[in-house]
């Protein structure tokens, strides 16, 4: 069955950085853009990110724009998001996903697969 996997989650001081993967199965992954959203408590879901099935484009909310990166491996089913400079306002879950969608997919409604999400805690 098609599954996200997220991981690389955790606790880091403001200013660090952390990277976080998600690890696909069961569906042709090269074929997807993905992207990456967050929720922290009490909010509604935010988008991050999303690069192109191939990695050729990416797209960046303005919020994280300059200090995320999101890259991919296809031949190892893998997407990363860099995080830089990190505040504590980025304290969230964070999760990927995948769309069919070829355009800079930035709503949670456009994507067809989900993982179950990382914790990402930044302390001041």
């Amino acid at each position: 069955q098609v599954q996200l996997v997220e991981s690389g989650g955790g606790l880091v001081q403001a200013g660090g950085s952390l990277r976080l993967s998600c690890t696909a199965s069961g569906f042709t992954f090269s074929m997807y853009a993905m992207g990456w959203f967050r929720q922290a408590a009490g909010k509604e879901q935010e988008f991050l990110g999303v690069i192109s099935w191939n990695g050729g484009t990416t797209h960046y909310a303005d919020s994280v724009k300059g200090r995320f990166t999101i890259s991919r491996r296809n031949a190892e089913n893998t997407v990363y998001l860099q995080m830089n400079s990190l505040k504590p306002e980025d304290t969230a879950v964070y999760y990927c996903a995948a769309t069919k969608l070829s355009g800079a997919a930035i709503r949670p409604y456009e994507y067809d697969f989900w993982g179950q999400g990382t914790q990402v805690t930044v302390s001041s």
